[in-house]
């Protein structure tokens, strides 16, 4: 079910919104959201309750920048194309970025996404802003936490008992030194007063586990899925009690590069992850950080930001591609089903969009429609947001 990548100059023109189907599979379509942005990044999905798929992503000329924003991208029931983007961040000062919706059992629409300074992720906080007319207005930006450092990346849950599960990462630094995903920890913000106030609990022994991904089995039974800020294996852990504490992460059989991932579970209750069939075993491809092409004014005097000598560092630029599709029927222990949704060379050692230097898949989100069908949206090249509908069909075992 794979595609060929295109030519980073062919993808712009594609950029209408409309779906069309696969020329080489079936049982899929395509389609890739218009922007005005030359640099698209971390899509989210989510279906509002009247029906409507919407994506949020960030976008600007590179990230880390000041005039990266919030976007928002709807398609209608039963449209044949994705609606002009709406922006729904714009602070000149700060990068907007990883932007989540959560439809809330009141009914409210809820927006989330960080806010920083150039690559400062250690002084990240989480903003939000609140819908209650279905999505169409939006009330002013708020602080949802200040704690600095303080990311975000995957769906808020609501458990059994009512408690919202947002789960975060902590980005740490240490005096001296440069931000650089070294000492990243996973958390969950947990409120029981539908929104109005939180407390963080950290997850125990989640050095390097980050975009902590819930996914709810049955009763209190969740496992989390989370990207590996060391590039080896996508981490798995376990909740008895609704979410509230987690065991420890520990390696699944599927690799991974430092990118992101994201799980859902279906209604046939197997749990299916989009991610990169990748790890730094597959490649030697490397880049100093996330952040080392706009690095430089305000930090000038800063320590490199390289591995202390007692402990391994996070590993960045590892290729991100194959962009894959794994099923496990297991909760999330094995995937014994691998589909690849997008194939290339995946060269990230440049976030340079403006002159079509990244040709990575990533930052996955997946949801399934009422009809079975699953949706998801990734990152091609940095440059666009990518869609794809596969039908039940595809699935039928």
């Amino acid at each position: 079910m794979t595609t060929t990548a295109l030519d980073p100059a062919e993808v712009p023109a594609l950029m209408t919104g409309r779906l069309a189907p696969s020329d080489s599979v079936a049982d899929r379509a395509d389609a890739y959201l218009p922007s005005p942005c030359v640099q698209n990044h971390a899509a989210n999905l989510a279906f509002l309750a009247d029906g409507t798929l919407t994506c949020v992503w960030f976008g600007g000329t590179m990230e880390g920048m000041g005039d990266i924003s919030v976007y928002m991208s709807r398609l209608l029931p039963g449209a044949a194309a994705w609606s002009k983007p709406e922006k729904l961040s714009d602070d000149p000062l700060r990068s907007e970025q990883n932007p989540l919706l959560f439809q809330s059992p009141d009914g409210t629409i809820w927006l989330l996404y960080t806010s920083q300074t150039s690559g400062n992720q250690d002084g990240a906080v989480v903003k939000k802003r609140v819908s209650t007319d279905g999505g169409l207005t939006f009330s002013a930006p708020d602080i949802l936490c200040e704690i600095p450092g303080t990311f975000i990346r995957q769906p808020l849950v609501v458990n059994g008992d009512g408690a919202w599960l947002l789960p975060v990462f902590r980005c740490l630094s240490e005096a001296g030194r440069r931000w650089t995903g070294d000492i990243d920890r996973a958390a969950v913000l947990v409120s029981k007063d539908r929104g109005s106030s939180w407390d963080m609990a950290e997850v125990p022994g989640s050095l390097g586990a980050v975009h902590m991904n819930i996914v709810p089995l049955s009763g209190g039974d969740m496992v989390a899925f989370y990207r590996n800020r060391f590039a080896t294996q996508v981490l798995r852990s376990h909740s008895d009690d609704g979410g509230l504490t987690w065991s420890a992460p520990e390696p699944t059989e599927l690799p991974n590069n430092n990118s992101s991932i994201q799980a859902a579970r279906l209604n046939d209750r197997r749990i299916a992850m989009v991610y990169n069939h990748s790890n730094a075993q597959t490649s030697d491809a490397r880049r100093h950080s996330l952040y080392d092409e706009i690095e430089g004014s305000e930090d000038a005097g800063a320590i490199p930001a390289t591995a202390v000598a007692d402990r391994k560092g996070a590993v960045w630029g590892v290729p991100r591609a194959p962009l894959s599709l794994a099923m496990s029927s297991d909760g999330g222990r094995t995937f014994a089903v691998r589909f690849d949704l997008d194939t290339g060379d995946g060269h990230c050692l440049s976030n340079n969009s403006t002159d079509m230097l990244n040709r990575e898949f990533s930052y996955p989100s997946i949801v399934e429609g009422p009809d079975g069908a699953l949706h998801i949206a990734y990152t091609y090249f940095r440059r666009a947001i990518k869609y794809v509908r596969l039908e039940p069909s595809f699935f039928k075992e």
